[in-house]
């Protein structure tokens, strides 16, 4: 399996922050947003089959440096490994070429349909 990197650019925008995302109380990156930005990132390295979709099912990743409201955050995200429907990346984020956060993440691929009649069949 060849390992494919994709590169995104987010701008911090009100939305965005931990104050208004409850995540904290301070103007700046909420961690849940960089954790988004990077399942978009791992998403976007997929090219997946009509009728398959990936799921995330593990984040583990580190929230190293603050970034203000306006900054411009590169998130990358690379394809690893993959065994079987198991999907592993790493991500990361920068913030004018620093590092602002780090990790892993998994995926599994999953047949769309079946997972949403799975769900709302509980």
């Amino acid at each position: 399996m060849e390992q494919k990197t994709i590169k995104i650019e987010r701008v911090v925008e009100k939305q965005h922050l931990a104050s208004i995302m409850k995540s904290g109380s301070l103007d700046v990156l909420a961690t849940p947003q960089m954790i988004a930005w990077m399942e978009e990132a791992a998403c976007l390295c997929l090219e997946l089959e009509e009728g398959k979709t990936s799921v995330g099912t593990l984040m583990n990743v580190s929230h190293d440096m603050a970034s203000p409201l306006g900054a411009t955050i590169e998130i990358h995200a690379t394809l690893l490994k993959q065994e079987n429907r198991k999907l592993v990346f790493e991500v990361q984020a920068f913030q004018n070429g620093k590092s602002i956060g780090k990790g892993q993440h998994e995926r599994f691929i999953v047949d769309a349909n079946r997972f949403l009649e799975k769900t709302y069949a509980k």
